[in-house]
């Protein structure tokens, strides 16, 4: 009798720790279903931006189409120098040949790249002076062909400052998107009564996520505009060599003429 009133002690015993521990159990494990429906059921970079607040959506689409104009100047650039750059170096050839400023400007007539604009520069220079050799003429030509030079140096280089704005700007609108986001974030902690790091690292990494696309938008931005930099003034150069030629040109025939000024019959006249 004593033996199955034991076993009756141990039972209920049990049976109380039983209870008591499922009684602690349901509020975890109502915690954690709450937790997880705090959740963003997609964390890829996609799901993150739809989840994102509206301030940090517009800095990252401000982000994507930065980086999308950086990329569209780089290669828009690219052409236009490869192209000018051929141009260049052929009319250069001509010049560096035995021919007279004459003949270079028929060749150029129509040619509206920026050593045709020098030689016509010249040409148009030379005939102003009515045949009449100074010592200012020299100084008129070279005057023109710095103009030229500056003038289509400012052509061939639109859009280059555009990229070094968003190289510039770019880290800082993606550390906005993030300081935005992780106040967000803490302002959800605080809302949820929870520091359950389930629920507080999604709206984190949608506030870093803004700084990536910062650094995403800016890195090529940077690259690509000390490229572009760099090509530009090879160009530069170029044009310089051109103009230098033009001056000996006009040089070398005025000796050639006993010190008179080169006539220059446009083709159109």
């Amino acid at each position: 009798m004593k033996m199955q009133n034991l076993c009756a002690k141990r039972v209920a015993s049990a049976m109380r720790a039983a209870v008591m521990l499922a009684f602690v159990a349901i509020p975890q494990a109502a915690r954690a279903a709450d937790d997880t429906a705090l959740l963003p059921r997609n964390l890829s970079p996609w799901g993150m931006f739809l989840n994102a607040d509206i301030v940090v959506k517009a800095v990252m689409l401000g982000l994507a189409l930065a980086s999308l104009i950086t990329w569209t100047v780089w290669l828009a650039k690219t052409i236009e120098l490869r192209r000018a750059t051929t141009t260049a170096k052929r009319r250069l050839r001509i010049l560096e040949s035995d021919t007279t400023l004459a003949d270079v400007d028929r060749g150029s007539v129509d040619g509206s790249d920026a050593v045709a604009q020098i030689v016509q520069s010249a040409a148009r220079e030379a005939n102003l002076s009515g045949g009449i050799v100074d010592d200012g003429f020299t100084e008129r030509i070279a005057l023109r062909l710095e103009r030229v030079e500056a003038a289509m140096s400012r052509r061939i280089a639109v859009g280059t400052g555009l990229l070094a704005t968003i190289g510039a700007v770019a880290p800082f609108v993606g550390l906005f998107g993030t300081v935005w986001g992780i106040m967000n974030a803490f302002i959800g902690i605080s809302e949820a009564h929870t520091t359950n790091l389930a629920v507080v690292a999604p709206g984190i990494a949608e506030a870093l996520l803004a700084t990536a696309l910062g650094l995403v938008a800016a890195i090529p931005a940077v690259v690509i505009y000390n490229h572009l930099t760099r090509s530009i003034a090879a160009y530069r150069a170029l044009l310089g060599d051109a103009s230098a030629q033009v001056l000996l040109l006009i040089s070398r025939q005025g000796s050639r003429d006993a010190g008179q000024a080169p006539r220059i019959v446009r083709a159109a006249e």
